[in-house]
């Protein structure tokens, strides 16, 4: 099971949107995906039509163990995609943890209990508030795996650094697992020199991290929450939906690489045969993205 965080200390750079169609994206390739709602704004659990109830099952009440894991999760229209839910609730859960035992590792310790029977899903995304605080500490903390969401604008490229430091940091405390694999860059215009600039310099800084596939800014993703449908529900012809779909496909071939780097005498996992193939790649660390999904030429 693959554990992501997609996480971004600035908000409005698209971290939502990205949660939602990624994990719709890898629903429809097949595979069982749970997304978690950490953001006390809720905006997840609108965008998929989801409103809790007074005292219902959610993410809240799963950090304040006041239900279980497996309790709080939701269905939702796209078959393999479940959710857990949140509320403004939420928004009180750093204050209501603050003295609480283990605090930066309470969902990791949730989901180890959901998962004593054997892997209940492929993919686990988390949906990160826009701050560095307890929620995303979390969040980071459960996860095996950070995708940065980020603007194609100059501001994007600020206080990056201190988001790699603070991954690095929860990395050598509290988890040793976690590596930061992807950077998706969101509401790119390439009719824009700043974008195409912007986006230069990513993948110059973080070159085999930097997906190929951007997200480019599109209506349609824009009013696809006010239906509260993914964009493959909303508008499937759309260039958002195309998008969504190479990066899933991306993510996907990931998976396909790490396998086949596994050592021989492990057993492989099957994977999706993704169209056009992906040439394989030559064996690297384990911690290592490498080239294959994430890099291509220059804008």
């Amino acid at each position: 099971m693959r554990q992501i965080a997609l996480v971004n200390q600035k908000g409005g750079v698209g971290k939502t949107t990205t949660t939602v169609n990624l994990g719709a994206a890898l629903a429809l390739g097949g595979k069982r995906v749970v997304l978690v709602d950490l953001d006390p704004q809720a905006n997840l659990s609108l965008h998929l039509g989801s409103v809790v109830g007074s005292g219902a099952p959610s993410s809240y009440r799963v950090l304040t163990a006041q239900c279980s894991f497996a309790e709080a999760l939701v269905d939702t229209s796209t078959d393999g995609m479940r959710l857990m839910p949140t509320d403004i609730h939420l928004s009180g859960a750093e204050l209501e943890l603050a003295a609480a035992l283990g605090r930066e590792t309470l969902l990791r310790d949730a989901i180890e209990e959901w998962c004593k029977d054997g892997e209940p899903c492929d993919y686990l995304l988390f949906d990160c508030p826009p701050s560095l605080g307890l929620l995303s500490i979390n969040a980071l903390s459960a996860a095996d795996e950070a995708f940065l969401v980020v603007q194609t604008e100059f501001f994007a490229l600020q206080g990056m650094s201190k988001l790699l430091e603070v991954i690095e940091l929860v990395k050598k405390r509290m988890n040793p697992r976690l590596e930061c694999t992807g950077l998706i860059p969101c509401l790119y215009d390439n009719r824009l020199r700043l974008a195409r600039e912007v986006l230069g310099e990513l993948r110059s800084y973080f070159p085999d991290r930097v997906f190929a596939t951007t997200i480019g800014q599109n209506v349609k993703l824009a009013e696809s929450p006010s239906f509260g449908k993914t964009i493959f529900e909303y508008a499937p012809q759309s260039s958002g939906a195309r998008d969504y779909t190479a990066l899933g496909q991306a993510v996907l071939a990931m998976e396909e690489i790490a396998t086949e780097t596994e050592p021989a005498q492990k057993p492989r996992e099957k994977t999706v045969d993704l169209q056009p193939h992906q040439p394989s790649a030559a064996p690297q660390p384990k911690t290592a993205v490498t080239d294959s999904p994430l890099r291509e030429k220059g804008p």
